[in-house]
């Protein structure tokens, strides 16, 4: 598939050395090192969305310890592509 870069004066097509830069661009972006990555970076956002919940004035309920507990234990385990694709997030309660 030929790809092209917009620039002010159209199109224009890659070249063969930005064809395979972009090649290995996608490929490290889908490798399991990056996706494990990106699930990392998920679940400190969703605790992060939830650490007011932690502070001593706060009475947090026994569903939310569980949820917070699973997004922490989430990588647990994942060492396999399959498993790392596949990952299933807790609900939050």
């Amino acid at each position: 598939m030929t790809r092209y870069h917009a620039t002010p004066n159209g199109l224009v097509q890659f070249t063969a050395e930005e064809e395979i830069k972009k090649d290995n661009e996608l490929a490290l972006a889908n490798s399991p090192d990056e996706k494990l990555k990106q699930i990392k970076s998920i679940r400190l956002q969703k605790l992060m969305e939830t650490d007011y919940l932690a502070n001593s004035d706060v009475t947090m309920s026994s569903d939310m310890t569980t949820y917070r507990q699973n997004l922490r234990d989430l990588t647990n385990g994942l060492d396999t592509v399959n498993k790392i694709k596949n990952v299933t997030w807790p609900t939050k309660p």
